[in-house]
């Protein structure tokens, strides 16, 4: 889903009930035409990263109903757009107070409450003017300690000390009352839901303007892959630059990217902060690496830059690939606006898509006899079947057969056929993948 980027967006998640009523609250504030509130309500508790995570990717920001999602949230998965919640604060405590007084007979001075610091329950009394002898609190520290509301709430009522219980969150309430415990569900105040919402809007705007930032990425061939010598005469080079370009070019197409070669063997990816950061799961993993070792079976050197301009956002890109290339293409670099380095490592494939080498593969052992043969001159590592059938000493089909099994164990790749100028089937050129 594309985020509608004339509005900042935020996803509200929570109950049912305080959810509708943050959205209405937000469709009356000043800024309301600048804000799209998504309401992503849930029945329970556990179905928050859930709820979440189907509008994750339409939102700039997320507001929780309470600590508690928030809390929950964080424990199922990293939250990728900045997040805050509605504090649980005494401000919600005088209202409950007076509907427990005026509709239910409640004794404000006999009641048991959850999740609102004691220091803020003991303001509020003292605002009121009610002694807290035998008012009794129980505070939110993480999501288990509300395993222990409904115990704390029914054992007080119980033995008879208190007239009723007071709770924010709304599972707690439904068992309360099920269990025959009067129960009061404390609701946040108007002023503090107005407040959560503008500091949500504030942190979605805040996250517009770092996704705007520009982002370079410099790609270049490693070392150990290079070419002896350059120039438009030298096929190799040309179809290496060629095939790094497509696999980078696959890429750069799902960030929005622009591709463009600089130098002999780099090229230049542009694109912004936000777009880079889902490509690399939060600039938690290198970009391009894993993909252009697997097409096309050479390493590469990659460097990221952020910047508020694009002359900063590459000058961190140059120093960034400079500590690849100390590393020997083993990891990216990005520098971000701050000038803070930070090392990228190549994604971890999942185990179902490794493809290990048994050590005694008769396909390695054949890969590495022409290796052996041709030297190490990365040149001489472009073969066809009548190389091969040389020097393992076979006939010109056996060798294509030989150099077909090659590409399936994913030691050789196939490059374009070259034509003759004579009559006949073209050349058909392959890549030794040295191990």
């Amino acid at each position: 889903m594309e985020r509608l980027r004339s509005k900042i967006a935020i996803g509200v998640v929570g109950p049912h009930d305080l959810v509708e009523q943050i959205v209405h609250i937000g469709a009356t504030l000043p800024t309301a035409g600048t804000l799209r509130l998504v309401g992503a309500p849930h029945a329970g508790e556990n179905e928050t990263h859930e709820k979440l995570s189907k509008i994750m990717d339409s939102i700039d920001a997320v507001l929780f109903a309470g600590p508690l999602q928030y809390d929950l949230a964080r424990q199922s998965g990293e939250i990728s757009v900045p997040s805050t919640f509605v504090p649980v604060s005494g401000s919600g405590l005088y209202a409950t107070l007076l509907r427990g007084v005026l509709a239910h007979g409640v004794d404000p001075a006999r009641v048991s409450i959850d999740s609102i610091a004691p220091d803020e329950v003991a303001e509020a009394y003292e605002e009121i003017g009610v002694p807290m002898a035998s008012v009794h609190v129980s505070e939110y520290f993480q999501p288990d300690s509300v395993r222990d509301f409904i115990g704390f709430h029914e054992r007080l009522h119980r033995e008879g000390a208190t007239t009723a219980a007071l709770t924010t969150v709304r599972t707690v309430a439904t068992r309360l009352e099920a269990d025959g415990v009067p129960v009061l569900r404390m609701m946040p105040s108007t002023s503090t839901l107005r407040q959560a919402i503008n500091t949500a809007a504030l942190l979605g705007a805040g996250n517009r303007l770092e996704e705007a930032q520009l982002a370079i990425v410099l790609v270049s061939l490693a070392a150990s892959v290079r070419p002896g010598h350059s120039g438009p005469g030298n096929y190799w080079q040309q179809e290496l630059k060629l095939r790094l370009h497509r696999a980078l070019l696959a890429e750069a197409r799902l960030m929005g990217a622009t591709v463009v070669p600089r130098e002999e063997n780099t090229y230049v990816v542009t694109t912004t902060v936000g777009a880079l950061s889902q490509a690399t799961d939060g600039f938690r993993v290198a970009p391009f690496m894993d993909r252009v070792r697997a097409e096309v079976g050479l390493e590469v050197e990659v460097g990221l830059g952020l910047g508020h301009t694009a002359r900063d956002a590459d000058a961190n890109a140059v120093t960034a690939l400079e500590r690849a290339r100390a590393a020997e293409a083993a990891a990216a670099f990005m520098i971000d606006s701050d000038g803070n380095a930070v090392s990228l490592p190549m994604r971890r494939r999942a185990r179902a898509d490794v493809v290990r080498e048994p050590a005694d593969s008769k396909a390695v052992k054949i890969r590495d006899r022409l290796v052996q043969s041709l030297g190490e001159d990365p040149e001489a590592m472009v073969v066809d079947a009548e190389i091969v059938a040389e020097i393992l000493g076979v006939a010109p089909r056996s060798a294509r057969r030989v150099l077909q099994n090659l590409v399936e164990e994913g030691l050789a790749w196939a490059l374009p056929p070259v034509k003759s100028a004579q009559a006949g089937r073209p050349r058909q050129p392959y890549r030794l993948i040295a191990g």
